[in-house]
């Protein structure tokens, strides 16, 4: 019996991976449940102050912003860690699908689930009143691909350097503190001067940053843009080189 084509392998790979996710009750919750009740509760209370302009309109891109680094980020690190910690990788790793049908598999996986939950959080800003910059749709969307790639590389090193209980405690504790202040739901502007300066350079900074300039025709994009392209292609060459498939 011969083995499927590469791409059909890569989209069953793939559709595993999502289905996965969307079953998932935990990675769901993080995924989508808890940025849509982050959004509401932003839009319909007056408490963190977000600075100038309408509130839905900051609040919306900064929610997306969270949302790709919860299933880029944290649901990646934590079911790559537990998949590495039952050997499922290094099995996977050498099937026909390989490592790098794999790896093919998990970033299509991610890209579809974000895709879904832009959509839904989006039409859920919309029926709170959302009025995005149309014109700065192409770029937002360039930013969250290279916000989910700079994530998806970063889970991946937390997850090939801790075990997997620690990753489990570590990656909620990353996100906990990226929401707080991270430059996802409060633009790095109202954050102290030494910390905004640093926050910009981050990897959610940016993402929050410039979703919200792209989309609310606030500011320039082009240091988020360079930023995020850093962080993926500095956590990328370093994920190539110590990244291991199993324990």
């Amino acid at each position: 019996m011969t083995a499927a084509p590469a791409a059909q392998r890569v989209r069953a790979q793939a559709g595993f991976e999502t289905r996965t996710v969307l079953t998932n009750g935990e990675q769901l919750l993080v995924s989508i449940l808890l940025p849509a009740l982050a959004l509401i509760g932003l839009v319909v209370s007056d408490v963190p102050d977000l600075g100038a302009g309408r509130r839905v309109d900051i609040a919306v891109p900064g929610v997306i912003a969270l949302a790709v680094v919860s299933t880029a980020f944290t649901g990646q690190a934590i079911a790559t860690a537990f998949d590495r910690r039952y050997g499922l990788l290094r099995l996977l790793g050498v099937t026909p699908l390989g490592p790098s049908g794999l790896l093919a598999g998990k970033a299509v996986a991610v890209l579809s689930v974000i895709a879904i939950q832009t959509v839904l959080l989006g039409a859920l800003g919309i029926g709170f009143g959302w009025r995005p910059h149309w014109a700065g749709l192409p770029v937002a969307l360039l930013l969250i691909v290279l916000g989910a790639w700079a994530f998806v590389a970063l889970a991946l090193l937390l997850a090939g350097a801790l075990r997997s209980e620690g990753v489990l405690a570590v990656a909620n504790l990353i996100w906990v503190l990226l929401l707080l202040g991270g430059g996802l739901l409060l633009p790095s502007r109202e954050l102290p001067t030494g910390l905004a300066d640093v926050v910009r350079l981050l990897p959610s900074g940016a993402l929050g940053d410039g979703l919200r300039a792209a989309l609310a025709e606030s500011g320039s994009v082009w240091q988020p843009l360079a930023v995020l392209l850093v962080w993926a292609l500095a956590s990328s060459a370093v994920l190539s080189r110590v990244f291991s498939w199993s324990d």
